[in-house]
């Protein structure tokens, strides 16, 4: 499990695919019944994970790379926690170059939940993280202080757009037909 900086916040990171993985971070974030977002390296990556068409992918084709995560239908499986049993999951191409460089050496994908306790303020620098987990990760990259707001989390389905957080995007008329 590892800490890592993100265009946003700073983040917990481990093998969205290895099911002892993602219980150990759901562990030491001390979270229960909420899903969690995967970053990926690439568009292609996350249209490998989640369904996106329509109004999913023109947003994803205007805001990615970015502050912005989607969740959309889910394809195949992963660990339940993860997704919670939603059918959906949240996805999102950062921006920061070091961000994508570390999750295209983890295989084009990275849980992406903020580094903090569940209900606690999201990490900003490495100092706040190892409040938090010093003996619960085992590497933490440092980028200093990170200013970003969270990312905007919107849910698409079909037609339909939710925003489920307001954040540096705004997505009122991204999704019309140029």
């Amino acid at each position: 499990m590892i800490v890592y900086p993100s265009d946003t916040v700073y983040g917990l990171g481990c093998d969205p695919t290895s099911d002892s993985a993602v219980r150990r971070l759901f562990q030491a974030k001390k979270r229960q019944g909420r899903p969690i977002p995967v970053l990926c390296s690439s568009m292609a990556v996350a249209m490998e994970l989640v369904e996106m068409n329509g109004k999913a992918l023109r947003l994803a084709r205007k805001f990615w790379p970015g502050a912005l995560t989607i969740v959309a239908p889910l394809k195949g499986s992963l660990p339940f926690p993860i997704h919670q049993g939603t059918g959906t999951l949240g996805v999102r191409v950062p921006a920061l170059p070091l961000c994508v460089a570390l999750i295209e050496a983890c295989g084009g994908s990275l849980t992406g939940t903020s580094a903090n306790r569940s209900g606690s303020p999201s990490a900003r620098t490495t100092t706040e993280v190892l409040r938090q987990f010093s003996d619960d990760v085992d590497l933490i990259l440092d980028g200093g202080r990170l200013e970003g707001p969270e990312s905007t989390v919107v849910r698409v389905v079909g037609d339909s757009i939710q925003v489920l957080r307001a954040g540096p995007v705004g997505v009122t008329d991204a999704t019309k037909e140029p």
